[in-house]
């Protein structure tokens, strides 16, 4: 007769139980988790109706308040406005509306140039840009003009005028010097 031996401690038995203890409490866990999933498949889940809450309810004190399709009445919240399509806004300060480009001095000429080009964004009226362009002291900047151009233009609507503005030195000599362009004025009038 064969007779089986085994050997080993008692922790060791009882290392063995707690492992097929595991094992099979995996297997339980493991057979719940898919017999859960498989169920809610192949069952679906069910409808529960639940009011929605006030506040998702809740309309302004029009009772036939469409929230996909408000009308100016009906918006809740805010009250604003926007020009319509055809009223233009007017802002007296023209500068937006002036470009300047080639701002020069000709020493031959003891002349500054500054080139200026008014665009009149209004479709519908005529505007008179009264400028003013200073030559100002760059190095340093402290504010002080070597000398100043003005001249009103009159701009018909969507059009622009292009006009080279001039100042020229009195003095006939000079040392080096740093200068800029400034557009200082552009005051807007509708004509």
């Amino acid at each position: 007769m064969e007779q089986r031996t085994h050997t080993g401690t008692a922790a060791g038995g009882t290392a063995d139980r707690v492992r097929r203890g595991v094992r099979a409490g995996l297997a339980v866990a493991v057979a719940a988790v898919t017999l859960a999933t498989v169920a809610g498949c192949a069952f679906g889940r069910p409808k529960v109706n639940v009011p929605p809450p006030d506040w998702a309810t809740a309309s302004p004190s029009s009772s036939s308040y469409d929230p996909l399709h408000p009308t100016p009445t009906d918006t809740p919240g805010y009250d604003s406005y926007s020009p319509s399509p055809t009223e233009e806004t007017f802002d007296p300060d023209g500068r937006s509306d002036v470009r300047g480009s080639g701002c020069d001095f000709s020493s031959s000429l003891r002349q500054f140039t500054y080139t200026l080009s008014i665009t009149n964004p209004s479709t519908t009226s005529s505007y008179s840009y009264d400028m003013r362009i200073d030559w100002m002291k760059d190095r340093p900047a402290d504010g002080s003009t070597y000398g100043e151009h003005q001249r009103s233009v009159v701009v018909a609507p969507g059009a622009t005028e292009t006009y080279t503005a001039k100042y020229t030195l009195n003095q006939s000599s000079w040392q080096a010097f740093s200068y800029t362009c400034q557009i200082t004025r552009a005051q807007k009038t509708k004509m």
